[in-house]
C-alpha cells in the first residue's frame, strides 16, 4: 500500500502525519524539528512512503536536503498556497490539522511545489543580504548623526564622507556628553565601512570567477551585486522552459482580475524575490536614465516614459530585462545592443 506524510515544521517540534493511499489515517507523531530524527523515524516505519510534503519557510531548505540525503522523496509546496487550502478544509487551524491537511492535499494532488534552492545559491544569497543590511545601518546611523547635529545648529553637506575629526571640531568642546555619544557613531560607521569594503570584494571576487555573471555583465546598469542576486535567486535557471515565465516568477507582472464582463489589470504582484527584484529595477533605471549606448530596450523604456511616466516605464523594462538575461544564460550569449 501506499502512504503520504504531511510534515507541519515549526521552530521547536515538527507534528508528522502518515496517511494511505485510501486517505485513511496510519501514524501521527509529534517530534522534535531535526530533520535527522524525523528521517530516521520515517524509515524505521518500513513502508512504501510515496511521498513527504512540508510547507515553505526559513526551516524547509535544510529540513529537504537532510531528508533526501536519507533517501526520502520529499518536496517542498507553497506556503501560501497550501494555507488557502487548508482554510476551506478545517475550521480548526493547529498542528495536528495542518498536517493531516498536508498530507491529504498531496494525496490528492492539489499543491505547487517550490524549488529547494542549491547550498552555493544559500551562501550567495547569505552574503548579499547580509552586505544589504549592513548597508542600511549605515546609512540609519548617518541619518541619525545629522539629525542629532542639526540640534547645534550643524548641517552636514550631503556629500559628507563622516570624518570623525572633521564632524567633532564642529562641536563645542564643552559638549562632553554629545561629543562621546557622536564619537561612538561615526566609530560604527567606519567600522561598517571596513566591513563593507571586505564583502564587496569577495562578491567582486565570485562575479570575476562565475561565467554566467560575466555574461550578464555585459548588459549596460547590470554590475556583480545584481549579476549574483540574480543568479542565487533563480538558482537553477533551466527549471524554467520559456524565458517569458521568470518576469512572473520575479512579480514584475501585472495583478489581474476577470470575472464575467469584468476584466482589471492592476499593479504587479511582488510576488517572489523582493531583494531580486529590486536589483533589477535599480539597473533598468541606470539602464534608461545613464547609458550612453542607445539600443532597443532602452528605446522601449524612454518611448514608455513619455507615455506612462518614468516608474511604469523603469517597471517594463525590469520585467524585460529578466526575461533577456534568462534568454543570455540559456544560449550563451552575451548582451546584443544592435
Amino acid at each position: 500500500m501506499t502512504y503520504y506524510c504531511g510534515l507541519d515544521v515549526s521552530l521547536q517540534e515538527t507534528f508528522v502525519t502518515i496517511i494511505n493511499q485510501n486517505g485513511t489515517k496510519y501514524k501521527e507523531k509529534t517530534l522534535p524539528s531535526d530533520p535527522n530524527l524525523i528521517a530516521q523515524y520515517l524509515n524505521k516505519l518500513n513502508i512504501n512512503l510515496k511521498l513527504v510534503a512540508l510547507e515553505s519557510g526559513q526551516l524547509s531548505i535544510n529540513m529537504c536536503h537532510v531528508l533526501k540525503q536519507h533517501h526520502i522523496n520529499v518536496i517542498c509546496v507553497d506556503a501560501r498556497h497550501m494555507a488557502t487550502l487548508l482554510k476551506a478544509q478545517n475550521i480548526n487551524k493547529n498542528d495536528k490539522n495542518d498536517s493531516l491537511g498536508i498530507a491529504t492535499m498531496i494525496k490528492a494532488g492539489l499543491y505547487k511545489e517550490v524549488a529547494i534552492k542549491s547550498h552555493k545559491s544559500c551562501q550567495i544569497q547569505v552574503l548579499l543580504r547580509s552586505r544589504r543590511q549592513l548597508v542600511e545601518t549605515k546609512l540609519k546611523l548617518q541619518s541619525t548623526i545629522r539629525g542629532l547635529l542639526k540640534i547645534y545648529g550643524i548641517k552636514l553637506p550631503l556629500r559628507s564622507d563622516f570624518d570623525k575629526s572633521q564632524v567633532l571640531g564642529l562641536l563645542d568642546s564643552s559638549a562632553e556628553d554629545s561629543i562621546l555619544s557622536i564619537s561612538s557613531l561615526l566609530d560604527s560607521v567606519r567600522f561598517l565601512r571596513k566591513k563593507l569594503c571586505i564583502l564587496d570584494e569577495r562578491i567582486c571576487d565570485i562575479s570575476r570567477q562565475d561565467e554566467d555573471c560575466i555574461l550578464l555583465e555585459t548588459i549596460p546598469g547590470v554590475g556583480p551585486i545584481t549579476a549574483l542576486t540574480y543568479k542565487s535567486s533563480l538558482d537553477n535557471y533551466d527549471r524554467f522552459s520559456r524565458s517569458c515565465s521568470v518576469g512572473a516568477y520575479m512579480g514584475l507582472t501585472p495583478r489581474q482580475y476577470s470575472s464575467g464582463e469584468i476584466d482589471r489589470k492592476g499593479s504587479i504582484s511582488k510576488r517572489g524575490p523582493s531583494e531580486c527584484r529590486t536589483m533589477l529595477y535599480e539597473a533598468s533605471q541606470t539602464l534608461i536614465m545613464r547609458s550612453k549606448k542607445n539600443f532597443k530596450l532602452r528605446f522601449f523604456g524612454l518611448r514608455l516614459m513619455k507615455k506612462k511616466g518614468s516608474k511604469k516605464a523603469i517597471v517594463a523594462v525590469a520585467r524585460r530585462l529578466s526575461v533577456i538575461m534568462h534568454r543570455m544564460l540559456i544560449d550563451r550569449t552575451e548582451f546584443i545592443y544592435s
